[in-house]
């Protein structure tokens, strides 16, 4: 299928390596111009070469920091019309392991209000050209929060519920505004945890990072443009709920 978005222009967050990576790779293949970004630059700069994209190195991990990358892969591309938003979560961790407070605002910042400002400096540049795609990558933790990590669970619920509310305001404006809940991938950061657990995988194995890049770029497409306000989990079938 040709998702119609060639030409298109597109800042892919923390993509030198995993899902980000393969969400950069499919958007290239479909002839988007894509503007990446990671901190480690060698790594970087060959993730870019592989794709063909523009390497732009920057910390997304702090809300200044995404917003400084935004800012540059538009000035590098000459604009923007789509964002995918990602970066690392916090550390481990149960209520008993929090004492301090602060922990919790690092929490907030690296995986709720570097998204926000991502979106700040990228959305309303969508909104007067009348066209854009914000997608998210989350975590299925925010379907079914996951024992231990209290901090992401907490950080991650708080960014879908702005993003849901963001998709409406600018729907009218023909800009959607989805998020992907990721479960357990095959990436070099999964395998680096230890051996695999399929357990509680219906699917009986771990996602691949390209097909889940797939189905990111489908987000961004133009046969996307009534798809708004989703949160997507892929997972296969780990989530229990209904909703």
């Amino acid at each position: 299928m040709d998702l119609a978005i060639s030409g298109r222009r597109a800042a892919v967050a923390a993509a030198s390596r995993g899902l980000g990576f393969a969400t950069a790779r499919a958007l290239a293949a479909e002839g988007v111009r894509v503007a990446i970004c990671g901190r480690d630059p060698e790594r970087l700069e060959e993730a870019a070469r592989q794709i063909g994209a523009t390497p732009i190195v920057a910390d997304v991990s702090t809300a200044d920091g995404a917003a400084a990358f935004v800012r540059a892969a538009r000035d590098d591309l000459g604009g923007l019309d789509i964002l995918v938003a990602n970066g690392g979560g916090p550390p481990p961790g149960r209520f008993a392991d929090v004492s301090d407070p602060q922990e919790y605002a690092r929490a907030f910042e690296l995986s709720c209000l570097s998204t926000i400002a991502m979106c700040a400096e990228a959305v309303p540049t969508m909104q007067a050209q009348q066209w854009g795609r914000v997608v998210a990558i989350t975590s299925i933790a925010v379907r079914q929060p996951i024992p231990y990590l209290i901090l992401s669970n907490t950080a991650r619920a708080g960014l879908t519920g702005f993003l849901k509310t963001l998709a409406g305001e600018v729907a009218p404006d023909g800009v959607t505004v989805n998020s992907l809940q990721p479960g357990s991938h095959d990436t070099e950061r999964f395998r680096s945890l230890g051996a695999p657990d399929t357990t509680g995988i219906p699917a009986g194995r771990l996602g691949i990072a390209a097909d889940f890049g797939a189905i990111a770029a489908f987000l961004c497409s133009e046969h996307a443009s009534f798809l708004t306000g989703a949160a997507i989990p892929v997972d296969g079938g780990a989530a229990g709920g209904l909703q």
